[in-house]
C-alpha cells in the first residue's frame, strides 16, 4: 500500500536525500513538491528541488511557496549548504518545469484531488505550512498528518536552544501545532545519531550509480562544513527521517507530549519547548521523535537511492 505525501523543502543537502528517498521508496506515493525559502533563497531552493528530481527521473509538480518568513527577515544557511543551497556535485543540465501556481494552492488542489488522506512532509521553514492552515481551514481534514523536521528535545543548532527550520520562523510553527492536526517532530535530539561516517558515504559510492554518486558528494560537502562549523567528525543527516517515519514507523520511537514554540524570549525565541514529563499540565498534542534505529534507517535510504536510474557516474 503506497502512502499520499506532499514533501514541503527548502533543498539542502539533507532535503536532497529526503526527496531522493520520497521517489526511490515505492511506498511512497509523491503528489507534489513544494519549495519553501530557508537553507538558501527561494529562487534556489526551488531550482535545487527541481534538480534533484530531474537526477530521479520524477515526474511530480513542484511549486514555489514564501521566499521568507511571516515576522521578521530570513537568514540563510550559506555557512552550512555553500552559495547555491546544494554545493558539492555537479547538477548542471535540464530541469522540469514549475507548476505555475504557489505552493500553498498546489498543497490545497492535491489535497482536494486525493481519494484519500494526506500526510505532509515538512524538511524547512513551516511558512508555507502556517499559510495553508490560515488559508485554507476547510482542505485540513485532508492532513492526514504533519511530519515536520525541526526542533528538539534538547539543545538547537542556530541559537542554543533554537533549531534553524523553527527558528527561521517560530510563528509559522506555532501556528502548525495548533492546527489540530496530527504532527510528529523529528528533531536535532533524533536527527544527530543518524551520522553520514566514511562507511556511509563509501556505500553511496559502491552503488555504482549517478544518484549514488550525487549522494556521495553531498555528505562530502556536508561533513566538511559541519566540521568547520560545529566540529561534528561526521555530519547528521536530518530531513531523509522525517520521510522514513512516514514509510516505516518503527524506525523511529516517538512519545505523545505537548510542545509550544518560544515566541518572545530574549535568548529562547523558536526553541520547541517540550514536555516529557508532564509538567504543565498541557495535554500531550504532538508525537515526539525520542529514538532512532540507525542501521535501518541508513539500510532504507540506500535501497531507495539505489533503486533510482541508473545512469553511470
Amino acid at each position: 500500500m503506497t502512502r499520499p505525501v506532499i514533501l514541503d523543502c527548502d533543498p539542502g543537502h539533507d532535503d536532497a536525500l529526503a526527496l531522493l528517498l520520497a521517489v526511490g521508496d515505492p511506498r511512497v506515493r509523491l503528489l507534489g513538491v513544494t519549495t519553501v525559502a530557508g537553507n538558501q533563497t527561494l529562487d534556489k531552493t526551488t531550482r535545487n528541488a527541481l534538480r534533484i528530481l530531474a537526477l530521479a527521473g520524477a515526474d511530480v509538480p513542484v511549486a514555489a511557496g514564501c521566499d521568507r518568513p511571516l515576522v521578521g527577515e530570513l537568514s540563510v544557511a550559506a555557512d552550512i549548504h555553500g552559495a547555491s543551497g546544494l554545493d558539492g556535485p555537479d547538477l548542471d543540465g535540464p530541469v522540469p518545469d514549475l507548476a505555475g501556481v504557489h505552493a500553498v494552492e498546489l498543497m490545497r488542489r492535491l489535497l482536494v484531488d486525493s481519494v484519500e488522506p494526506v500526510t505532509i512532509v515538512a524538511t524547512g521553514p513551516l511558512t508555507n505550512v502556517a499559510l495553508l492552515v490560515r488559508t485554507y481551514p476547510e482542505v485540513l481534514p485532508r492532513v492526514r498528518r504533519i511530519v515536520l523536521m525541526g526542533g528538539s528535545t534538547e539543545r538547537g543548532n542556530t541559537t542554543p536552544y533554537g533549531e534553524f527550520n523553527i527558528v527561521t520562523d517560530p510563528e509559522a510553527a506555532d501556528i502548525v501545532l495548533r492546527s489540530g492536526r496530527p504532527v510528529t517532530m523529528i528533531g536535532l535530539n533524533v536527527t544527530h545519531q543518524a551520522l553520514a561516517t566514511a562507511e556511509v558515504i563509501a556505500a553511496f559510492e559502491n552503488l555504482g550509480t549517478r544518484a549514488g554518486a550525487v549522494c556521495a558528494e553531498l555528505m562530502t560537502f556536508f561533513a566538511g562544513t559541519y566540521r568547520l562549523v560545529f566540529g561534528f567528525e561526521h555530519p547528521p543527516v536530518h530531513d531523509p527521517i522525517a520521510v522514513a517515519a512516514v514509510l516505516d514507523p518503527s524506525i523511529v520511537t516517538t512519545v505523545p507530549a505537548p510542545v509550544a514554540i518560544e515566541l518572545t524570549g530574549t535568548h529562547t525565541r523558536g526553541a520547541t519547548v517540550v514536555d516529557l514529563h508532564g509538567r504543565t499540565g498541557r495535554p500531550p498534542d504532538t508525537d515526539v521523535a525520542v529514538a532512532i534505529d540507525v542501521p535501518a534507517f541508513w539500510h532504507l535510504l540506500l535501497t531507495a537511492v539505489a533503486a533510482l536510474p541508473t545512469g553511470r557516474p
